[in-house]
């Protein structure tokens, strides 16, 4: 069975780096993996392929450095059908086209293949090893911006526990340490 693959987020982020064409007889994947950060993939056929082909929906969700198939069924054709598959990632930012033509099967098998039930569940999702989880929360903390907000809230910090020595006071230190508990769940939501 003829794969088709699509690398996400290889060059830089939103890219899409697929082939230009893609032969078929029959049903087949879209492989979908991302190279980077996490993104929302959508898929379309235009209305010749749509046709002939089906996605079971459009819009896929791949996380950090992951691969997702997308299965790819199609009807029985007695003459070529060629269409584009739509693949645009960023919602919006960047699109690909692919010219996909799909060929009648040499044969059809005369018997229908029986499929066993665990084919039937999706994958199961890799989990992301801690290492690798922190770096992405500082890569997203650098992206948005976060940088300057730590740096104020660490001085912030620094400066009220200067406050609470030079005070002595059980008032003072109390307030200190509601301040940290908040910056800290403040960090804690800017890095998921």
């Amino acid at each position: 069975m003829p794969t088709l693959d699509v690398e996400l987020n290889g060059e830089a982020v939103h890219d899409i780096d697929a082939p230009d064409s893609f032969v078929t007889d029959g049903p087949f994947p879209v492989v979908l993996e991302n190279s980077g950060r996490s993104t929302h993939v959508h898929l379309h056929f235009d209305d010749e392929l749509d046709r002939v082909a089906t996605l079971d929906e459009g819009n896929h969700f791949v996380a950090d450095e992951a691969t997702r198939h997308v299965h790819v069924s199609t009807a029985d054709v007695d003459e070529r059908v060629r269409g584009k598959l739509k693949i645009v990632t960023g919602y919006g930012s960047n699109t690909r086209y692919v010219d996909v033509r799909v060929d009648p099967s040499p044969d059809s098998p005369s018997e229908p293949v029986a499929v066993d039930e665990t084919l039937s569940a999706p994958p199961e999702q890799t989990e992301v090893p801690p290492g690798q989880r922190a770096v992405n929360a500082l890569d997203r903390l650098v992206r948005r911006g976060g940088v300057a907000g730590a740096a104020f809230g660490l001085i912030a910090v620094v400066a009220a526990v200067g406050v609470a020595l030079a005070a002595d006071s059980a008032v003072v230190w109390l307030a200190v340490g509601v301040a940290l508990m908040t910056a800290f769940g403040a960090v804690l939501l800017a890095v998921t």
